[in-house]
């Protein structure tokens, strides 16, 4: 009887723990539960999307040299039309500019199909819209959806943004004034999507932007599954690329992407500017989760800024980090009051130039007549389960008006050719089980 009671309670003891365990890994960092939505990974198939469009139907060729946005624009303006459905791209090019989704459609890119941008800035409409923390006019992106709750992207076809000529043009502007700023040279983004709920992008592959290759703004419950983000660092680098852009968005999960370009992976944004948590249209990034990722090249993986005022419960887990310039990078921009807090990166291997980089961030400062600069804060920052090479795993050094404070580095197997760390830049620091080239750092 004693040994069924010690059995039972032994049992009863695991079970316990395992609930307590699996609770800690069903919260955000700031302990608030993360909803069943996060876990939920089901694709939208063809047949869940309305009525089939297909573009060929409306007058679109294949043919890769011919700008056909008027019929693939007819094709979803007819969708729309008749109470919604899904556009398809079929096997072959078809080269556009800026198209327009409408309530109820979607974009669906078949095997073997290519949705390829124009090079020509003409071919983009400068309109009311968002760019680097700003409300402003500018140029369409290739795949515009705005209020279209439940949009998607599907299939395992490309949009292709033909960036060539753009990147070159940058790099032109850049060697004629070494200072100029990104919006300078006109350029479109591949894919942005404002003000739309329920969001999804699956599968597609989204390869060379003119500029940054997707961006959400002002969305919430977006998901970005399986998707192949790419564009080029040679032999042209493809400038300010950036695979994803979350803009004052609410619940977003990146699950089992490939991302490689010639900026940072995934930058978290929100505004800009010495008064930019007074402006209306920015915002936070809240509940964000980047889970089973694979990161090649690119200037960081997960950038907290530069145009960003508030990014709170912020986890990557699962990830594998090859050809980064930074793992985590906390972009301290003095020109701009900043909250980075409740940040979690755990379970990351692979090799980068830097595992943690935060230090003020100058380029195209600004203040704008504001006699008190802003300050900058990074709170409640925990990397864990760390399995990393590295040049320098501790790469910061913040000024007088960067406040970091709370921060837990826990289980790290981690090589690195600079193995100094500076707690003291830290208010509050706890190292749990830290090993950097085989000595435990104290």
């Amino acid at each position: 009887m004693k040994t069924i009671v010690y059995t039972l309670i032994c049992t009863l003891i695991v079970t316990a723990q395992l609930v307590a365990q699996n609770v800690a890994k069903a919260s955000f960092p700031d302990g608030s539960p993360i909803s069943s939505w996060f876990t939920t990974y089901q694709k939208v198939s063809l047949s869940q999307l309305g009525k089939i469009y297909v573009i060929t139907d409306f007058g679109a060729k294949a043919d890769s040299t011919l700008v056909q946005t008027e019929a693939i624009q007819k094709a979803i303006d007819a969708a729309a039309q008749k109470g919604g459905g899904v556009v398809v791209i079929p096997k072959g090019t078809f080269m556009s500019g800026a198209l327009f989704f409408k309530p109820k459609t979607h974009l669906h890119v078949a095997e073997g199909a290519m949705l390829k941008g124009s090079n020509n800035i003409a071919d983009y409409p400068k309109l009311p819209s968002r760019m680097e923390g700003q409300s402003l006019d500018y140029f369409a992106a290739l795949v515009n959806a705005y209020q279209v709750d439940g949009f998607t992207i599907s299939g395992k076809g490309t949009i292709d943004g033909n960036g060539l000529r753009f990147w070159e043009a940058f790099w032109q502007r850049r060697k004629e004034n070494p200072n100029c700023t990104n919006l300078e040279v006109s350029r479109p983004r591949l894919v942005f999507i404002w003000k739309c709920n329920n969001v999804q992008v699956q599968d597609v592959k989204l390869h060379n932007a003119g500029f940054w290759t997707s961006h959400y703004y002002q969305c919430q419950n977006v998901k970005v599954l399986d998707a192949h983000i790419y564009s080029p660092y040679k032999p042209v680098k493809a400038p300010s690329t950036d695979a994803i852009d979350i803009d004052a968005c609410s619940n977003v999960l990146i699950k089992g992407c490939y991302m490689s370009v010639n900026d940072d992976a995934i930058a978290l944004k929100g505004g800009k500017g010495p008064w930019a948590d007074r402006v209306p249209n920015n915002g936070a990034n809240t509940n964000i989760i980047i889970d089973n990722c694979e990161f090649g090249f690119c200037h960081s993986a997960l950038t907290c800024g530069s145009e960003a005022i508030h990014n709170r419960n912020i986890v990557m887990r699962n990830c594998h980090v090859s050809e980064a310039d930074r793992v985590l990078w906390l972009k301290m921009r003095p020109d701009t009051p900043q909250l980075h807090e409740y940040i979690r990166v755990e379970n990351i291997k692979g090799q980068a130039n830097s595992l943690l980089y935060a230090k003020p961030w100058t380029q195209f400062f600004d203040l704008q007549g504001r006699q008190d600069a802003p300050l900058s804060y990074a709170n409640h920052v925990t990397l864990k389960n760390i399995d990393i090479t590295c040049n320098t795993f501790f790469d910061v050094a913040v000024s007088k008006r960067d406040k970091l404070s709370n921060f837990t580095f826990e289980n790290f197997a981690v090589q690195s050719k600079n193995a100094a760390i500076d707690k003291n830049v830290v208010s509050g620091f706890t190292l749990k089980n830290v090993k950097v080239n085989n000595k435990i750092v104290e």
